[in-house]
């Protein structure tokens, strides 16, 4: 049904009335269309949370007392150890279940890491590929073929990824190539080419910081260019940025201005260094955020609002003027659709009508207070409304 949008604020601007047909954003739409009054709220376009890992999600399944830590490597041993644990765990039920939680929060769009290795083959690939498609609906998403514990210390790694980008994941992971691997020459080499050929996108965790984490990103920075892969490559956490001397940062910014490679933080918790977001918008790197994993067994704290997690990114970055606060709300809007190459994404005519609907006064006051979301849609459907799935639960 066609469908007018009155009474609402785009981007927190004039109050203007949106009409969408077919599932886009038209110029008008003639008698007999639906009228839904905004009454003067805020229209944003979808959410979108480019870095979750929702195929490890333990939503639904009782309250899991956490234990774990400190340090990744005792993390993924506990990840490890707990799923095991867990004869009735199915990454395609409990990543759909993040799919209705991150939906009726605005979400319509997500890039999610999916773990890889011999220890779980391609189940958890296979899983959230079904969940991809039982979704589609309500969320477009993008699978990362991801080694979670690790890709030359765990022989079979890469030819389980290399299965997996041919079975349709878009894009190939990798993770601490020093830190957990120690041979980075080999892990970087082998992703890169997997990528190479099969035309998917790499996205790399990083969470060696200083100099480890910089000579990483410098070879990273090599093979992109090597292989043209310009824009096509993101580094994710990249603690390195937030804690190397300021003019190797300055180096480290040239090299990702020159390949266009995107960098992904989610304000991490503690003492734990990030990048400098500010400094890094400036210099003109594409920046995204996400919510990395939602109550899963690393932690309870992350709830897939991409609202909130704009908040924590401005709160960890110490941000106070409405005008930083924004930048984080782009991060968690455009910048993830830019990863994605959502090439129909906004609010002007023509653009898919995946849109929310927010109670506030400005953006940066939807960040502040993250309200409830007050209507959701996807493709010009009502998908969500007042916090409540408008469709059948996916999960």
């Amino acid at each position: 049904m066609d469908t007018i949008l009155k009474n609402v604020r785009p981007w927190a601007g004039e109050r203007a009335d949106i009409a969408v047909s077919a599932g886009r954003i038209v110029e008008a739409v003639g008698d007999g269309a639906q009228v839904i009054d905004g009454d003067g709220a805020i229209l944003l376009p979808g959410l979108v949370d480019a870095h979750g890992h929702i195929d490890k999600t333990l939503l639904g399944m009782g309250w899991h007392r956490h234990r774990a830590g400190p340090g990744v490597q005792a993390l993924i041993a506990n990840e490890r150890a707990v799923l095991s644990d867990m004869a009735d765990f199915s990454p395609s039920r409990q990543s759909a279940r993040v799919v209705d939680r991150m939906v009726v929060r605005g979400t319509t769009h997500c890039r999610t890491h999916v773990d890889i290795g011999p220890d779980i083959g391609l189940a958890h690939f296979e899983g959230v590929a079904e969940t991809r498609e039982r979704v589609r609906d309500r969320m477009d998403m993008q699978i990362v073929a991801f080694p979670q514990t690790g890709v030359m210390i765990r022989p079979g790694t890469l030819a389980l990824l290399d299965r997996a980008c041919a079975d349709g994941a878009d894009a190939i992971g990798g993770l601490d190539p020093i830190g957990i691997d120690r041979d980075p020459t080999g892990q970087l080499d082998g992703l890169f080419e997997i990528a190479a050929r099969h035309g998917v996108e790499v996205d790399i965790h990083l969470h060696d910081r200083g100099e480890v984490g910089a000579a990483t990103i410098d070879m990273i920075h090599e093979r992109t260019k090597a292989l043209g892969l310009a824009g096509r490559v993101a580094v994710s956490h990249a603690f390195c940025l937030g804690s190397v001397p300021a003019d190797r940062l300055e180096g480290l910014i040239d090299k990702l201005l020159d390949q266009d490679i995107a960098i992904m933080t989610h304000g991490p918790s503690g003492d734990t260094p990030f990048p400098p977001v500010r400094r890094l918008h400036d210099a003109g790197v594409r920046l995204f955020t996400g919510s990395d994993g939602i109550r899963d067994s690393w932690g309870p704290l992350n709830s897939g609002d991409m609202l909130q997690r704009a908040f924590i990114v401005a709160y960890r970055n110490g941000f106070r003027r409405d005008e930083d606060i924004e930048l984080t709300l782009a991060m968690a809007t455009t910048g993830g659709a830019e990863l994605m190459r959502v090439t129909d994404y906004g609010l002007a005519p023509g653009c898919a009508a995946d849109l929310v609907l927010v109670e506030g006064e400005t953006l940066a006051e939807v960040v502040a207070e993250h309200p409830t979301r007050r209507l959701v849609m996807k493709r010009g459907q009502v998908v969500a409304e007042n916090g409540r799935l408008r469709v059948a639960s996916a999960g």
